[in-house]
């Protein structure tokens, strides 16, 4: 047993508790794949979150952790994109939302409440709007305050594009808009990468 013990190496993982990620990694998270010699420990946290700590250091926090494509170029040097374990969809993208209907060109003159300004969705605003007003909130806080008046309308990713409704909110800015006809092509909004030094290591991709 000590043998065993002693040969398993602890691999770290982050990634964020949004429906997606609970399901491409639920196999990893609850031990229902197993790796002989490797265990897996697993962090949750927002992807702004993420991006920031995988830029922290010379080799970021995690051996294996989320992140928006956006931020992906700051970390390049550090992590490598994986093959598996992206968002990726036509249709699909951050809207903007609001307590009241308004025009796309009045909502260029609010202030936005943000996921991340490392975040894809952030970049995506920054094209639709370039120099657009706004302040970071984590992704689920955006709703209730944007609810609450502290700010007139918010950027919303996750599960808030399929719950917003029932809110009671309006959908001034939609995923076409800002994704598809922005960007004419699949909206890459995450992906997972890996410590590029554990590539070459072990050979894993």
């Amino acid at each position: 047993m000590s043998t065993l013990a002693t040969a398993t190496r602890e691999i770290t993982i982050a990634h964020s508790p949004d429906s997606d990620d609970a399901f491409m990694f639920y196999g990893l998270a609850t031990n229902k794949v197993q790796i002989p010699g490797l265990r897996f420990s697993h962090t949750l946290c927002d992807i702004q979150s993420l991006n920031q700590k995988a830029m922290q250091g010379e080799e970021g926090v995690y051996d294996v952790t989320a992140v928006s494509f956006h931020a992906y170029p700051y970390i390049q040097d550090r992590y490598a994109l994986m093959t598996c374990g992206g968002s990726v969809g036509e249709g699909y993208g951050p809207m903007i939302v609001a307590t009241k209907a308004i025009s796309t060109s009045e909502i260029k003159q609010k202030m936005i409440a943000v996921p991340g300004k490392l975040t894809t969705a952030y970049l995506a605003l920054q094209l639709f709007a370039p120099g657009i007003e706004s302040e970071v909130l984590p992704f689920d806080q955006i709703i209730p305050s944007v609810l609450s008046g502290k700010y007139e309308a918010g950027l919303i990713i996750h599960e808030g594009q399929l719950t917003y409704d029932r809110s009671g909110l309006h959908r001034i800015v939609d995923r076409s808009i800002i994704a598809n006809k922005l960007l004419p092509m699949p909206c890459n909004s995450r992906a997972t990468s890996i410590r590029r030094w554990q590539t070459s290591s072990s050979g894993c991709m």
